[in-house]
Parts: structure tokens; C-alpha cells; sequence
């Protein structure tokens, strides 16, 4: 027993001296603090990093009252960067080549797996409209409100008239198609790999000229007016971001524009995090301005390039009080361990943008250029 002590008290040792520049400390009275239940939990978090982190949140082996805060100290002090072994590089390189993330068969996993889940819980922890992408703040006082600057800055941006034809890649529940109607006469096709997502879409939007479809963008060999994505783009994989600029060019009209929202991340990367493609969104990559860039290189002009990543810490947090709020109705279906897990994604999630280590990226891409730009 005592060699098993001496040895937890190493593995203690030495997280704390790694979490020493991050302001972090085990068993500390700050709400940032990690108060650890279970001894196992330094050899696990020494072993398998982020992953091993938050599976042991999950098993509810630790427990932290911000665990927002945590997640952005931690990053701040480069822990991440600093922790990720070669080897672990090595082998993600591989995999990425060996099974790269977002092949046609692979697609619509990402779909059951999350979206899926149940419409309840989406209702529930997202605004009226069911966005679920980074809020435009400025100026909103609430979630509802951000939400909608969002839809109608999109719009905007694109320079939505009445009658365009529209695509929309990654439509979810239908809420920007209902909107692009309604307020911009716009005529939406919307496509989505989520069999739930369709369902309510095509509810939602009946009676507008919204089209919802369950499909694939691969799938897609038609012209529009307009094309948006919001939020999609992170589950297509870096060895497909050529493929998906090559399908947006071929299905733009010539004098058309494509607005891409998506969440960016400062450095290029061939890996997914290990927490979140386990459990959250298989198969998820964060691109890079370079890979972006690559792949559109020679296919498109960049109009415009905006960056509000500090906006999607808000909405994490909102998202996550909404979900904290509707829980007691949610809690028979989902179970405890399914709570910590979306909890650890939410803030855990809120933190990486507070430290600015992801962003949220707003791109307006032309063919061949415009002359003028939209007003907003």
C-alpha cells in the first residue's frame, strides 16, 4: 500500500509542478482550483492528457466550481502546447492519412452521434430559433437578440435580395432558411447529415419557400445566387477542404457570393482534441487561416474577413445556463454522467475562447471579385 501511495504523491508532484505557471492548483479555495477526489486522477491526466482530463470529470474523479476559468488558465499558460508529446503528433499525422476525417462514408456520423441526440435538449439550451453557432452580440442583451444580429449580419454580408437562390451547407434545425425567407425573401435549400435536424427544419420552415434536405454537400450539382455556411465547415477535415471549395465554386452562379462562418484556430493542425471527437463531434477539425487559404486558393477572391471569436464565449455560457436551467426536465433521459460531460464541452469550450486560443471567422468569398461590397 505504501509503494502505491509514494507513487500516486509522484504523480501528484508532478502535475502540480506542470500546472505551476497556469495559476492552477490541486485541492486549492480558489473557484479555478481542482479538488480532486479520486488519488487515480494524476496518473490519468499525466497519461493521457486532455483526454484523460476530462473522462476523469466525466467519472466524476474531480470537481471545479469555474470550470471555465480553469480551462482558460490552463491555456494561457500553454500547457497544451507544452504537454503534447511527439509521439502523440506522430501518430495523429498518421491517422489523418490513414483514415482521414470527413470521407463521404463517414459523414454522416457526425449526425447521430450529436445532433441526434434529441431535439429536446437542443430546444432547450439554445435560443428560439435553435442557432447553434457563435451569437453576434454587440448591442443584445440576450441570447435571442445576439442570435438574430447574427442571422441578419449573414444576410447582409451576403447581400440578400428577394428571390435569390440560396444554399445553405450545414442547415441545421432550418433557423437561418426560416429567416433568409422570411425577412429577405430569399428561396433556401437547406442540407444537413442530421436525420432529426431535417424533420424539425422541414417543420419549422413549412410554408416558405425553404427546401430541407438530408444530404451530403459532395451531393450537391446546382447553381445559386447565394451560398452560406454556418458552423459546418469544422466537421469537414483538413484532407477535404480543397473538395469542399471546389463544390461551393462549381455550385456558385459566376457574379455569386459565399459567406463561411466557422470557428478557426491559431495554429494549423491534422489531429482533432481527443475529448471532443470522442464525445462530442466525431471527426471534428478546426482549421487554420493557412488550410483555409490553401483551399481556396485560385478558386475564389476574399472579400471579407472578420473575426468574432470573443462573442462565443458568451454564448457558450448562455448555452450552458440554459442547459443548467432546463436540466431537472432533461436529467431522466440523459443521466448524471451525460450532465458533467456536456458540461466539461460547454465550459471547457467557453475557456479556449476566453484565452483565445480559437476564433470565430465570418469569410465573404467572391469568384472572380466584386465591385462594391453589400451594405451592413
Amino acid at each position: 500500500m505504501n509503494i502505491f501511495r509514494r507513487r500516486d504523491n509522484l504523480y501528484r508532484r508532478i502535475l502540480e509542478r506542470l500546472l505551476l505557471p497556469s495559476g492552477v492548483r490541486i485541492n486549492g479555495d480558489r473557484p479555478w482550483d481542482i479538488r480532486v477526489k479520486n488519488e487515480s486522477f494524476y496518473k490519468r491526466v499525466l497519461r493521457d492528457g486532455i483526454l484523460g482530463l476530462g473522462e476523469s470529470y466525466l467519472d466524476g474523479w474531480w470537481t471545479c466550481d469555474q470550470l471555465d476559468e480553469m480551462s482558460a488558465k490552463l491555456l494561457k499558460s500553454g500547457l497544451q502546447n507544452a504537454y503534447e508529446k511527439k509521439s502523440c503528433r506522430i501518430f495523429g499525422f498518421l491517422r489523418s492519412k490513414i483514415f482521414p476525417l470527413g470521407r463521404l462514408r463517414r459523414a454522416f456520423e457526425v449526425g447521430r452521434r450529436h445532433y441526434d441526440l434529441g431535439n429536446d435538449l437542443f430546444k432547450n439550451m439554445l435560443d428560439k430559433r435553435m442557432i447553434y453557432s457563435c451569437a453576434c452580440w454587440e448591442g443584445a442583451r440576450t441570447l435571442e437578440e445576439a442570435q438574430e444580429n447574427k442571422l441578419d449580419l449573414i444576410c447582409r454580408k451576403a447581400g440578400l435580395q428577394p428571390g435569390m437562390r440560396t444554399l445553405d451547407i450545414g442547415c441545421g434545425w432550418g433557423g437561418f432558411a426560416k429567416f433568409a425567407a422570411e425577412r429577405y425573401g430569399a428561396h433556401v435549400v437547406g442540407i444537413t447529415v442530421s436525420q432529426e435536424q431535417a424533420g424539425l427544419a422541414q417543420e419549422n420552415c413549412a410554408g416558405l419557400p425553404v427546401e430541407i434536405r438530408l444530404q451530403d454537400y459532395r451531393d450537391v450539382n446546382e447553381k445559386f445566387d447565394r451560398i452560406v455556411s454556418v458552423g459546418m465547415f469544422e466537421h469537414v477535415g483538413h484532407p477535404y477542404y480543397r473538395t469542399y471549395m471546389e463544390t461551393v465554386n462549381r455550385n456558385l452562379e459566376e457574379e455569386g457570393l459565399f459567406l463561411l462562418q466557422t470557428i478557426g484556430s491559431n495554429r494549423s493542425a491534422e489531429k482533432s482534441n481527443p475529448f471532443l471527437s470522442k464525445y462530442i463531434f466525431p471527426n471534428t477539425m478546426i482549421p487554420s487561416i493557412r488550410q483555409i487559404g490553401e483551399a481556396m486558393e485560385g478558386l475564389f477572391v476574399m472579400e471579407d474577413w472578420h473575426n468574432f471569436g470573443t462573442d462565443y464565449e458568451k454564448t457558450l455560457l448562455a448555452w450552458h445556463e440554459n442547459f443548467k436551467r432546463h436540466w431537472p426536465g432533461l436529467e431522466a433521459r440523459y443521466g448524471e454522467r451525460f450532465y458533467r460531460m456536456w458540461t466539461f464541452y460547454l465550459l471547457g469550450g467557453a475557456g479556449f475562447f476566453r484565452a483565445r486560443e480559437l476564433q470565430v471567422w465570418q469569410i465573404v468569398l467572391s469568384k472572380k471579385g466584386v465591385i462594391g461590397q453589400p451594405e451592413i
